[in-house]
């Protein structure tokens, strides 16, 4: 079960109001990042993927929190009854899907961070998934942007761990998949790629 869209903007927008910041706007451009190439994929649902990508870091409502979101998220959409979107916000940071893509210092408990690991291991990634891990990386909270720009943009806030090559890597094939999926780059698909690329 999935909540419309209107639904999804009410939560994250009372998300906001518990723990304001620049995670916000980062979400809505996810989701319009995933609209966009879901709108041009043969086997994707444009509104699933916005209401998918607008929730994938509900978790921030708990914060200021690093990695705990991913916890906290899934945890408060499996509670509303919201599966695939608690599974979204377990899967968005794991390309790899490996505990260790994790960069910089875990904020939560070792017992919390053994039932992260537990959980991302018991998932089969869907094509949702994917597309929401790759979007998280076309995005800022001004707007859509290059892998690259967000590669930097993150590892200057969290560091370079030792899964950090690999994870860039993993996110560039997924482009690439996605490139191949639409017929074209996906980067002529997001809404001010360019303004946002170039600043």
């Amino acid at each position: 079960m999935l909540p419309d869209r209107m639904t999804a903007l009410r939560l994250l927008h009372e998300a906001e109001a518990l723990n304001p910041g620049p995670w916000v706007p980062h979400s809505l451009n996810v989701a319009r990042a995933a609209e966009a190439i879901a709108a041009h994929h043969p086997r994707l649902d444009a509104e699933r993927a916005f209401v998918l990508g607008a929730l994938h870091d509900l978790g921030r409502r708990t914060g200021p929190n690093r990695d705990r979101h991913i916890l906290d998220g899934y945890d408060a959409l499996r509670a509303l009854g919201f599966e695939d979107a608690a599974r979204i916000a377990l899967t968005h940071s794991f390309p790899l899907q490996e505990l260790g893509e994790l960069q910089g210092e875990w904020d939560g408990t070792a017992q919390e961070h053994a039932r992260l690991g537990a959980l991302l291991a018991d998932v089969t990634y869907t094509l949702e998934d994917r597309l929401v891990q790759v979007c998280d990386m076309l995005a800022l909270p001004d707007g859509c942007c290059i892998l690259e720009k967000r590669f930097v943009d993150v590892t200057l806030r969290y560091g370079f761990g030792p899964a950090t090559a690999r994870k860039w890597r993993a996110l560039l094939d997924l482009k690439r998949t996605f490139d191949a999926q639409v017929g074209g780059s996906v980067y002529a698909l997001l809404p001010g790629i360019v303004e946002t690329t170039l600043t």
